[in-house]
């Protein structure tokens, strides 16, 4: 389970952090990826269901979460 947890945060990041620099450098609307992001962490917090967990739990079923 630490893995899956692990490698959701970092995809969560790396897209927070790619969407405010093209945000910054290339076009403010970039802005609005990491919004959708924010909406669907605060969701996920009510509902369980996180887009990013459920593709992790299709590609890595729980027999592999620890190797």
């Amino acid at each position: 389970m630490q893995a899956k947890i692990k490698i959701h945060d970092g995809i969560v990041g790396a897209v927070i952090l790619g969407s405010v620099v093209l945000g910054m450098k290339v076009n403010p609307a970039w802005l609005y990826v990491a919004g959708v992001i924010g909406v669907l962490m605060v969701l996920s917090a009510f509902t369980g269901f996180c887009p990013v967990y459920y593709l992790l739990n299709k590609m890595m079923p729980p027999g592999d979460a620890g190797k």
